[in-house]
């Protein structure tokens, strides 16, 4: 069986980088938010829980609201 993913956003990021978030649906309905970053061939990807998401969108936040 394969996981079921929703896009969310996609970002244009400094030295053709790319980044994804995707919304994915394991078997048994968990759901986790998928991160995938591309610099060229190399593609790295990390799965977060919620609990996850809300601490490095936070420091994410917080780092930017300083360096604005």
């Amino acid at each position: 069986m394969s996981d079921e993913y929703r896009e969310i956003a996609n970002y244009e990021l400094p030295y053709s980088r790319k980044a994804e978030l995707r919304e994915v649906t394991f078997d048994g309905d968990m759901k986790m938010l998928r991160l995938i970053l591309r610099e060229g061939k190399r593609i790295t990807q990390v799965d977060l829980d919620a609990d996850s998401a809300m601490a490095l969108s936070d420091a994410m936040g917080d780092w930017g609201r300083v360096n604005i």
